[in-house]
């Protein structure tokens, strides 16, 4: 329809109240045209032009046919019938050039234009566009140009030439949404995602897409709608992601399906031949009032026998049409099943894919960490024993190694984690300023060790108390200021904080830009958009050099993204890179003063734990790190036990493993809570702390430790739940 709207700029159209006042004329026909039209009944539109082109003949009124006929290419255009409508434009534009040029006329060759892509002959398209520029230009119409230039940019994507489409696109797609007087913005995006499509950089193609498809459902444009949608669910096949192909595909085919619905309602193929017959019988008629005279006693018999032949036409093609019109029906039908069957079983693959996925991470994190455990707990109680200085290095090294593959491990469950759907995001109170000097102690050594000054630039005028995700900041954080001390030696690591324009009128929301910047290696052109990416790191040599997953910054990318915020990326070989985001806080009511919590050892001392665990290595190990620090220490291997041992003595703590045969350690608490709910249980798992934390808690334990035992972190809780 955006042709039609756009004709509708330059020809003037009466009110419907008005038509009652003209009588017999071409502009009664024209507007009773233009009414019908804008209400999508075409039959009556071809009716009342057929009409209106007889008028303006008969008058000698040379625009008004002219502009009956370009009205008549329009529709159709709008019926995607080129042939027919570039011999009407002709016609038109024939017309047109005895007179002065006017915008109609510069209309007429731009709709010829669009008439030879739809056939794909874009030479003959970008020739007729060149004449419909330079008459606008002539007369000085700005707003024309866009649709041109629209128009201009899918002939250079046609010859491959997609540096010079991409650049009359972007000039579209520059401008403000309210000065996309034509709505070519949301074609102008659809054509750039094809674009960086055919590039292979379906990631780029997939932001252009869903800018078309916003735009295209605020202008009501079902066609660009359509192809978006296929565009995006290729995109999705591209990168794998199968249950988002088959959800834009599906959306892609439902509005296809509407899109093909309401142009079998516009007109018919009864109405349309009928009409097509019909003007070419006042073709003859016209012939024969000429030669009326000499053909009189001819016509007669002439004009029965065409409309016999006529009449035989209409019935024999109105017949076929009907034929094929059901074998079509049927078999896009049956193309539609096939197509559903299909994408239902690729959908119930991918779902069964992701489950086998989450089930497997959960599998190997318990059997990977179990035994990890036992290299950890017994390389720290080695240490704690003073080694020889021989020994020593040894130790240090293994600890290393089981630190490197614990973390590597965290990686690859948080990087599930936060993929996930059901991640969610904590409000709470957060300190910016004191996390941030928090993480500044803590990499003191990873800076010295790499002789780099660490940074802090803080506003002032940041609120102490804000609302927010402390735990996700942090992570964003940490992997970002580690990897920028790990990438950077001899140099400067810098982390900025400022206060931003929130861009609302609430008063009680802050925005805080924050940058991490290093003087460190840099990141290549080419390699900026992959280290987001999955267990990418740029290269081989990077990570055989430095080490790593490669996940920090998947991690960090998804985050942002679930506070609010984009994630930003500038670097340099040789030079540094910069990462930055900003995120909008809520500012608390109070003051939030943050308490760090500290123990005393002498807690510890003669207090009675009982530890039910399975794992014999498990059991030496947190029997030792116990009696460490002068506690008593009572241990069973199974749920039944326990639950008696608990109500027949009296301990001071349960240390209460998840996993146990027979009953496991949720069941075990649950009854110990029938008769003791004071006593303090802390449940150890080999299962990820942030999964499954608020599971545990809701059973009545009252901590949860992960293996393997971080002794720091072990320590403290144990002093936490006895205190």
């Amino acid at each position: 329809m955006k042709q039609l709207l756009f004709y509708f700029l330059f020809i003037s159209v009466s009110t419907f109240s008005q038509i009652n006042s003209i009588n017999d004329s071409t502009s009664y026909y024209m507007d009773l045209a233009n009414f019908n039209l804008k209400n999508n009944n075409y039959n009556l539109t071809l009716e009342n032009l057929q009409i209106a082109i007889e008028k303006a003949e008969l008058s000698k009124n040379i625009e008004a046919k002219a502009d009956a006929y370009s009205l008549l290419g329009n529709v159709y255009l709008e019926l995607k019938r080129y042939s027919d409508a570039i011999e009407t434009f002709n016609k038109s534009i024939s017309l047109y050039q005895t007179l002065e040029p006017t915008a109609n006329m510069a209309y007429s060759f731009y709709n010829l234009g669009v008439c030879y892509i739809g056939k794909k002959e874009f030479s003959k398209a970008e020739k007729y566009f060149k004449d419909a520029e330079q008459i606008y230009n002539d007369l000085n119409i700005e707003g024309a140009r866009d649709l041109i230039h629209l128009q201009k940019s899918k002939v250079y994507k046609a010859k491959n030439e997609y540096q010079l489409a991409s650049s009359v696109l972007n000039s579209i797609i520059a401008k403000q949404d309210i000065d996309d007087t034509y709505k070519t913005k949301a074609e102008a995006y659809y054509i750039l995602g094809i674009i960086e499509l055919e590039n292979s950089r379906a990631n780029l193609a997939v932001n252009y897409l869903n800018r078309s498809v916003e735009l295209a459902k605020k202008y009501d444009n079902l066609e660009v709608q359509s192809n978006a949608f296929k565009a995006l669910s290729d995109c999705y096949d591209r990168l794998m992601d199968l249950t988002k192909s088959h959800s834009f595909l599906k959306e892609h085919l439902l509005i296809k399906d509407s899109i093909l619905s309401i142009n079998q309602k516009k007109v018919g193929a009864e109405g349309f031949m009928s009409f097509k017959e019909t003007e070419r019988l006042k073709t003859i008629e016209q012939l024969d009032r000429e030669n009326k005279e000499q053909l009189r006693a001819t016509k007669f018999s002439k004009l029965i026998s065409l409309l016999s032949i006529a009449l035989i036409s209409i019935l024999s093609l109105l017949s076929l049409s009907l034929y094929k019109n059901n074998i079509i029906r049927s078999q896009t039908n049956k193309l539609l099943q096939d197509k559903n069957t299909e994408l239902q079983l690729a959908k119930e693959k991918a779902e069964n894919a992701s489950k086998a996925r989450s089930e497997f991470l959960s599998t190997v994190s318990h059997e990977l960490r179990t035994p990890l455990n036992a290299i950890n707990g017994i390389t720290h109680l080695l240490i704690e024993e003073k080694p020889k200085k021989s020994q020593l290095q040894y130790l240090t090294s293994l600890k290393f190694s089981g630190d490197y593959l614990l973390n590597f491990i965290n990686d690859i469950l948080e990087i599930n984690r936060v993929e996930s759907e059901n991640i969610e995001i904590e409000n709470i109170n957060v300190n910016i300023k004191q996390l941030l000097q928090d993480l500044q102690n803590s990499f003191k050594d990873l800076a010295s060790k790499n002789n780099n000054d660490f940074v802090l630039d803080i506003d002032e005028n940041i609120p102490e108390n804000l609302i927010g995700d402390p735990t996700k900041l942090s992570q964003i954080f940490i992997n970002l200021i580690n990897n920028a001390l790990k990438f950077t030696k001899n140099g400067t690591v810098s982390v900025f904080a400022k206060i931003r324009p929130s861009g609302t009128e609430n008063k009680d929301i802050t925005r805080i830009f924050f940058d991490i910047s290093d003087t460190g290696i840099g990141i290549p052109p080419e390699n900026q958009e992959a280290v987001f990416e999955s267990f990418s790191q740029g290269s081989v040599e990077i990570n055989r050099k430095y080490g790593g997953t490669g996940l920090g910054l998947a991690i960090v990318k998804r985050l942002v993204s679930l506070l609010g915020g984009e994630i930003k990326l500038k670097s340099a070989v040789n030079v540094g890179s910069s990462f930055s985001f900003e995120i909008d806080f809520k500012i608390g009511q109070q003051t939030f003063v943050e308490v760090v919590k500290q123990y005393d050892s002498t807690v510890f001392i003669d207090k009675k734990v009982l530890v039910v665990e399975d794992n014999k290595i498990n059991q030496m190990i947190t029997k030792k790190m116990i009696e460490n620090k002068e506690m008593i220490c009572e241990i069973v291997d199974n749920g039944e036990e326990a639950i008696s041992l608990v109500e027949k003595n009296n301990y001071d703590l349960v240390l209460m493993d998840v996993h146990l045969p027979g009953i496991n350690g949720t069941t075990a608490t649950e009854q110990i809570r029938t008769f003791d709910k004071s006593i303090p249980i802390i449940a150890l798992t080999a299962i990820s702390l942030n999964e499954n934390r608020e599971m545990l808690l809701s059973f009545g334990m009252n901590d949860v430790i992960t293996k393997p035992f971080n002794p720091d972190n072990f320590y403290k809780v144990i002093a936490q739940q006895l205190s």
